[in-house]
């Protein structure tokens, strides 16, 4: 049997935690104050490698090992690690408190609907957009993935970060609460275990707030009158609901919403997860994107500015969706598509512009599929009878990278 216990964080060791231990496992402070019986052996954590090596020793000759852990060690912790080597039916686990649970218990709030976010030896991007798409969100850092660099990735975004450093120390402990500019100057050293970012904004309808982790909207394609637009000019909701399938936002990716008019499709990406810039040309529609975020209760980054030079300075995209239809479409699409790590999609009303569109995705070396939509709606007359009432065609086209570039873990 190997014993994994959880301690620090503020949870006591078992005092019977070590009995009978002939291999103890763990961090250096770990080992440091634990009561390890006279003649164990001891094996500091560091590369995991020979550690396992160790243990698979004692677990052959089935002497009884201990590997203490931080916290909870079944929470992004060494449990994984065991159980993929050793199987989970070898494992006696003894959890402590989580950095997560500890971090949000010092500052009094609720956590059951935070995000659990790990950057420790994974992309800072997916950390960063689940911050920009979550109102509450615990990330758990690591080398070159700490505050200083998602508070340089996460300014101008509103973001307050609770930094939450030697949790459960009595002498070392620290919780600190900064802007994203404040952390991204700082040198906070190797002992952060867990970062808090939380959006504290308030407007005229109270706080912003969405669904819980893992629970996605109750329904999507959103009829055209959920949301506020000019003169129809909105992706119709058959439209969005396929383009919505092949975007597949969800969390941790970003998505661009180019030419976003009434950024219905911004929204709507919003709604499933993701963090969104919606990129619209006329202040008007820059206004009536911001208005459609706030009515629905998500977060969307607006850029007022024309495609494709207002692209240049924002973060890369997972996927784009590019609505309107000028002169310039093939040209924004191809910028979009050499900078897509996934997927994108482009709604065209005009059947000139198909072969260029597909021109584009194409020499940016994406695949390229696409439909013509046509549908027709039920419509009243008189008499309580019904039609069918016609829409404009629309063509949707789609480029895929593939495969796909791996992403952070989420929990």
């Amino acid at each position: 049997m190997i014993t994994v216990v959880g301690t620090g964080t503020g949870t006591p060791l078992p005092p019977d935690a070590l009995a009978g231990a002939e291999l103890v496992v763990g961090g250096q402070r770990h080992l440091d104050a634990a009561p390890v019986p006279e003649g164990a052996a001891r094996v500091v954590l560091g590369p995991l490698a020979p550690a396992l090596d160790a243990i698979g020793t004692y677990v052959a000759e089935e002497r009884p090992v201990v590997v203490l852990a931080s916290g909870d060690p079944g929470f992004f912790g060494i449990v994984r690690v065991l159980a993929e080597r050793f199987g989970a039916a070898l494992l006696d686990v003894r959890p402590g408190v989580s950095s997560v649970a500890g971090a949000f218990a010092r500052l009094g709030l609720t956590w059951d609907d935070a995000v659990v976010v790990s950057a420790h030896g994974r992309d800072l991007r997916t950390a960063v957009n689940v911050c920009r798409a979550r109102p509450k969100v615990a990330v758990l850092t690591g080398p070159g993935s700490g505050p200083a660099e998602l508070g340089a990735r996460l300014d101008g975004t509103g973001r307050t970060l609770v930094v939450v450093r030697a949790l459960g120390d009595p002498e070392r402990e620290r919780v600190e609460r900064v802007t994203p500019a404040e952390a991204a100057a700082r040198d906070w050293g190797p002992a952060v275990s867990v970062v808090l970012c939380l959006d504290e904004s308030r407007d005229e309808d109270g706080p912003r707030t969405v669904a819980g982790p893992g629970a996605g909207p109750a329904r999507w394609a959103l009829a055209e009158g959920e949301f506020a637009h000019r003169d129809s000019m909105i992706t119709k909701f058959e439209v969005r609901a396929l383009a919505l399938a092949r975007l597949g936002p969800r969390l941790g990716d970003l998505v661009w919403d180019v030419g976003a008019g009434s950024g219905s499709v911004a929204v709507e990406c919003a709604r499933l997860g993701a963090a969104v810039t919606a990129v619209e040309k006329t202040e008007d529609g820059a206004g009536r994107v911001r208005a459609n975020a706030r009515a629905h209760g998500v977060d969307v980054s607006v850029v007022h500015g024309t495609a494709p030079a207002a692209l240049a300075g924002l973060d890369e995209p997972d996927a784009v969706f590019v609505g309107g239809g000028g002169r310039d479409l093939p040209a924004v699409v191809g910028v979009c598509a050499a900078r897509a790590r996934r997927t994108v999609v482009v709604a065209v009303a005009a059947l000139d512009r198909v072969g260029p569109v597909r021109e584009a995705l194409t020499r940016a070396g994406l695949s390229c599929d696409g439909v013509l939509l046509q549908s027709s709606r039920l419509a009243p007359l008189p008499g309580e009878v019904t039609r069918l009432a016609a829409g404009n065609p629309v063509f949707l086209l789609w480029g895929d990278r593939l495969p796909a570039r791996s992403e952070g873990g989420v929990q």
